[in-house]
């Protein structure tokens, strides 16, 4: 089945668990999403960035609604950080049931502004909507980006946000980074922020860059308000690792020789996941 972000997100403060967000690619990482979901009975949420959206082209989103519609567990397909309007009507016209207006760059009032109009549009249709307060950091390792210097969400500022805008979750800025962190690099997750934003707002809160984060932070951040978490470079890294351990292993080069075993390894990374974020064998939850 195919649901909104918000009803997705509905159950997941009462019952104590999150969802993870993985950014697909290919078919081949919507095979592992799809699939491991079913095998586990997991819901899931399906999320492409723009610049994905724009390699795999529109109509490869009428197989991934036929795919996700005809199964019995809950998916959401959601447009990860949606820079424009232009942006988010496409990914409307292409089946999303959840679109991200990030508009954390901008100036506040401007950022309030655009997530509102967004809402209003979205709303209309049914599609639910993901806002962003505060900046992601940047390992330097993936093609989402970020900043050197993160910008932590204001708890009183996350308040005003949610009551002017009218979203359904918000993306909240408490240290976390896109990409793999170098060795070099270690995240500083201010925990006590996000159990302030949680306490004054209702809606699920979204926690971006989840990738190499420690265990227990990410587990601790689902008890405090979390219900979305975004998983991209920790799933990639370990498919194209396989791959590449298989091309320079082996001589054949047939798609259905070569990747059946890199989607196995993103979909143990997936069932991992699933399983620390609490959501596992959850799908029962909505029917």
């Amino acid at each position: 089945m195919l649901i909104s972000m918000k009803e997705m997100l509905a159950p997941t403060r009462e019952h104590r668990f999150a969802i993870g967000a993985f950014n697909v690619a290919d078919s081949c990482f919507i095979r592992a999403v799809v699939e491991e979901a079913e095998a586990t009975s997991t819901p899931a949420i399906i999320s492409i960035h723009p610049s994905e959206l724009e390699f795999v082209t529109d109509a490869f989103f009428g197989y991934v609604r036929e795919r996700t519609l005809k199964s019995k567990v809950p998916f959401t397909l959601h447009l990860d950080h949606g820079a424009s309007i232009a942006q988010v009507l496409r990914a409307i016209q292409c089946g999303f049931t959840s679109v991200m207006i990030d508009g954390s760059l901008l100036p506040y009032e401007e950022n309030v502004a655009l997530t509102r109009e967004v809402v209003t549009l979205a709303h209309a249709v049914g599609v639910s909507v993901e806002g962003e307060l505060g900046t992601i950091g940047d390992t330097g390792t993936t093609v989402e980006g970020g900043v050197s210097k993160v910008i932590y969400t204001e708890p009183a500022q996350a308040e005003d946000f949610v009551q002017r805008t009218g979203v359904d979750t918000l993306a909240v800025a408490i240290g976390t980074a896109h990409g793999i962190y170098p060795k070099d690099m270690k995240p500083e997750l201010q925990m006590h922020i996000l159990k302030e934003i949680s306490q004054r707002v209702d809606i699920p809160l979204v926690l971006h860059g989840g990738s190499a984060n420690p265990d227990a932070e990410i587990a601790e951040a689902v008890t405090l308000g979390v219900g979305k978490i975004n998983i991209s470079s920790d799933m990639k890294y370990a498919y194209f690792a396989k791959l590449r351990e298989i091309l320079a292993r082996e001589s054949w080069w047939d798609p259905n020789v070569i990747y059946p075993d890199a989607i196995a390894a993103a979909k143990a990374v997936i069932r991992y996941k699933m399983n620390l974020f609490g959501g596992l064998g959850k799908a029962g939850l909505y029917r």
